[in-house]
Order: structure tokens, then sequence, then C-alpha cells
């Protein structure tokens, strides 16, 4: 199964709305084929891996990270494949969530005869997955939000200079993680006082492009900034609320979203993007859209980049309502710690402290 995550890991952020999904066939303790879906509307793991495997699928074992589908979508059922190959036990991860799938595929193979394990690794299986099953039963895009600070908390200085709080290898992981994103999103704040181009830059030139996405309310960026000009194959999209229409380039298109008191609506902008089949959107905006994606409660991860920096004074990032009392702040659960270089990765999902109990 270890295997068959790896497969599935060269799928990410290259499937949506597809899930990412790895497939292995073992035969006498060997490896006779392999597979991964790499994009929406091609073979599916499993199929890959039979076709890899040929006449030697028939007595193997298969090991595959998600509930295999059965039924018709734009490729057959996986569970028709897997019959006709004579596949002679399977092996899943994860349970498939999705209406169309949950729980059928297992029961068309074992009706067949075929045995089946369920729960395999399941973990690693359902951490790999999460964004995409955030997208399937809340029907938005999984959020990551990522924040770069001082170790007091400030994200620039008062003149607003940010280049670069953190080091380089942290910046290198922010690229490795726009590689697996469907999406990336900024306010207007950033967009100007940054200029960024929201591209994928990994070693030797390689990586994806996510679908970049501006927040400007009243539709007033000026068309010089990077987002607008900058070759990609990814567009830029820009989130607004008015009735204004714009033309701010071939490459760059205009989402109306209701407008809400802080500005464009998030909780729109985020069913428009899942409609796009947006399942992973990667917000790398400054203080005040950090604290309005926490502030509604659609941060699924904080992936908070703390440099040995302090600086007193400066910019600084938190939900926009201070609790009064320790048990409101806002506590991260499932936290992880990590060294970039000179600087730490925490990350865990947000969530509001419980009161104490009193004795």
């Amino acid at each position: 199964m270890r295997l068959a995550l790896a497969e599935a890991a060269r799928g990410l952020g290259r499937t949506s709305p597809n899930p990412a999904v790895g497939a292995v066939l073992v035969k006498g303790g060997r490896v006779v084929g392999r597979g991964h879906h790499a994009r929406a509307g091609g073979p599916h793991a499993e199929v890959e891996a039979l076709l890899q495997a040929g006449a030697r699928a028939r007595g193997a074992d298969l090991y595959v990270t998600l509930e295999p589908c059965d039924h018709q979508g734009k490729t057959p059922p996986c569970t028709e494949a897997i019959l006709r190959a004579g596949v002679a036990r399977v092996f899943i991860g994860s349970r498939d969530p999705n209406p169309l799938v949950d729980g059928r595929g297992q029961a068309r193979l074992e009706a067949a005869g075929v045995p089946v394990t369920a729960g395999v690794l399941r973990a690693e299986c359902d951490a790999l997955n999460h964004p995409w099953f955030t997208f399937i039963t809340a029907l938005r895009p999984f959020v990551t939000l990522k924040v770069a600070s001082t170790l007091d908390g400030r994200l620039a200085t008062r003149s607003g200079d940010s280049r670069w709080v953190s080091g380089p290898e942290a910046r290198a992981w922010v690229h490795r993680l726009r590689d697996r994103v469907d999406a990336v999103l900024v306010g207007r704040a950033t967009a100007l006082a940054d200029d960024p181009r929201l591209t994928t830059r990994l070693p030797g030139g390689g990586g994806r492009d996510p679908l970049r996405v501006v927040l400007d309310t009243r539709l007033t960026l000026p068309r010089t900034l990077h987002l607008f000009r900058q070759r990609s194959a990814a567009p830029t999209l820009v989130a607004h609320a008015t009735t204004r229409r714009r033309d701010l380039g071939p490459r760059v298109e205009l989402l109306r979203c209701r407008r809400a008191p802080g500005g464009v609506d998030l909780t729109d902008l985020l069913a428009r993007l899942a409609a796009r089949g947006v399942t992973h959107l990667l917000v790398e905006g400054g203080g005040a859209v950090a604290g309005a994606f926490l502030e509604a409660g659609l941060v699924d991860r904080l992936a908070l980049v703390l440099a040995p920096r302090v600086l007193g004074q400066g910019i600084s990032w938190s939900p926009p309502s201070a609790p009064r009392h320790m048990a409101g702040a806002l506590a991260l659960e499932g936290m992880s710690v990590e060294r970039l270089g000179e600087d730490l990765l925490v990350q865990g999902r947000p969530v509001l402290a419980r009161a104490p109990r009193r004795g």
C-alpha cells in the first residue's frame, strides 16, 4: 500500500475534480503492475496497473488507495476491469465518500467472490485525499492558509517590506505546494504591495502553475500587475462584487460574487471555485485576507512559517475579532512541526480553543 501511496502522490494537483489514486498489483511477492490516475478523463489507477500487468494480473493481489468505482463516468467502472482481469484479492485504503461509490465498489467485488480488505493504511490514504474529501462532502475546496511571519507575528515591517520574511528553503516548500494545489489566492493589498506572479518555480523549470485568484471587490487593480501580464498556462481569475466590466488581458477572467460586509463573499467564492473543479485552494494573502478566511471558519489547514526574527513593530496577522479570554483563542489540532532551513513550519487544523472545565 505504501507503493500505491507513492503512485497516487504523482497525480496530486493534476486530477481535479477527481481524487489522486494509486494502485499496485502483487503476485508471488513481486510487483507486476502499478499505476496512478494522471488526469481527469484519463484511465484510473487500477486500469493503468492492470494494463501494465497484462496476463500476470490473473491471481494477483490489488492494492489501491481508494475504493474502486462501480459507476460509468468518463471512464468505465474499475470494478468491471478488476473482475475481467481475474484479480484474486483487493486491498483498499480509503472508502470513497462520493455518493456514486460509497461502498458500492467494495460490495460489487465481494458479491462477485473477490475478497476485499478495507482500511489498509487508512490514515495515510485519507490524508492524501483530504482536500478531495472536503470537496465532495462540503461542496467547496479544501483551504490551506499559508502565513510567513516573524516570531512576534509580523508579516512585514512598518513600511510594508516583506522580502524576505522566510528563507529560501521555506520559499521552495511553497513552490512545491503550489505545484500540488488547484488554485492560489491573494488579496488586493498583496497584489499591489508585492506584485506577485503566483507561478510555480521548481528546480529545472518543472512544475505546474495553479489557477491564480485575486480578490478585488471594486475591480480597480491596474493592468500592469504581473498577475495580468505573466505568461502562464494558468489563467488569472479576478473575484469581484461590482457591476463594472473591465478588460484586463487575454488570460484574465472576471468572476462576479456576492458582496459581504468585508468585500467579496468568501463562501460564495468557494462555491464558484468548486463549480470550476477546484478541490484545493492555497490562500497566500496578507493579514486581512488571512483574518477573513479564519473568521469565516473556512480554513481547513493553517501552514505557519515562523522565521527566527523579531520586528517589535510592523504589519501583523490575526483573525479580526480578538477574544477577551484565552478560552476563545484560535488553536491548532493535529499540529506538526518541522524545520525548513532556519525556519519552522507549523501546521494544523485551526479551531476555537475549548473552555477549560471547572472542577
